[in-house]
């Protein structure tokens, strides 16, 4: 494999790692990018090129496992917090409210997946996805409540915790975005917009683990060890790069909330549209 070929997949580890954490969905900006520029179907083949798109996010995911490293440990009862707990100390997140959240999308990708590599990994769907993500995006900062309840991640209830999981489900529409889907189904629940991310990236992490497994074991056949050097490529530098990224995109999210992200898409779906049909 080229330094050409390694390069791409370094461009879509950037692409990646830079939006997987911005409402503004990572899937879909691999996908226009490789459509449009790099067109990585012509040398991994269909099956394996959509598989990368899924797998790469483990880069990031491992930026979610760094940066949440202690609540991680906490949640997987690890941490000494935990071992000494008892009845008088705060509520804390549990990892009992992170798979109920976890269920709704879970149930509904794996029944899906088919239909979803099939038809809907392209830039037509893409735009549809951004847009409608726009207006989901919007409509969450105008009827969110103005002082939310829910100020941090440890205040949400197993009912929120489904409700944000049933919210995920639009994520699978590629190009709708994950963060995108779930931070506004949480701001409508009357979350603070950091609850509702740091909720949504620790709700990322088994979820997306899972996705990616089902996808490697069900498109196995077609990977020939030339491939390892650009999924080696796109892995580290989506992680290191969404580890930035993240960082970034967490200190911001109370003080200029969605609409930046959802004014992006409308221009990006347009600019897109022009261009590309």
């Amino acid at each position: 494999m080229d330094f050409l070929t390694i390069l791409k997949a370094i461009i879509l580890g950037i692409v990646e790692g830079l939006t997987e954490f911005a409402p503004v969905s990572s899937t879909g900006h691999m996908v226009i990018v490789d459509d449009m520029w790099l067109q990585s179907e012509q040398f991994l083949t269909k099956y394996v090129a959509n598989t990368f798109k899924v797998v790469i996010q483990l880069g990031s995911i491992l930026a979610v496992v760094v940066i949440f490293r202690d609540r991680f440990i906490e949640l997987l009862g690890l941490s000494r917090r935990h071992k000494g707990a008892n009845a008088h100390q705060p509520q804390r997140l549990r990892l009992t409210q992170v798979l109920v959240g976890l269920i709704p999308a879970g149930v509904l990708g794996v029944l899906l997946e088919d239909y979803i590599d099939e038809y809907l990994f392209s830039t037509a769907t893409v735009l549809i996805g951004l847009v409608l993500g726009a207006i989901f995006m919007i409509l969450a900062d105008r009827f969110g409540g103005k002082e939310p309840k829910v100020q941090t991640v440890d205040q949400i209830t197993y009912k929120q915790a489904f409700a944000v999981g049933l919210f995920q489900c639009l994520s699978l529409w590629p190009g709708f975005s994950r963060s995108g889907s779930t931070i506004s189904g949480g701001v409508l629940l009357g979350m603070s917009h950091r609850a509702a991310a740091d909720f949504t990236f620790i709700m990322a992490v088994p979820i997306m683990c899972g996705a990616s497994l089902l996808s490697l074991l069900k498109n196995w056949q077609y990977f020939t060890m030339d491939a390892l050097p650009f999924f080696i490529a796109g892995f580290l530098s989506a992680f290191i790069f969404a580890l930035i990224s993240m960082r970034f995109f967490l200190k911001l999210i109370n003080k200029i909330k969605l609409m930046p992200f959802a004014i992006y898409r409308i221009v990006l779906a347009v600019l897109i549209y022009i261009v590309y049909f």
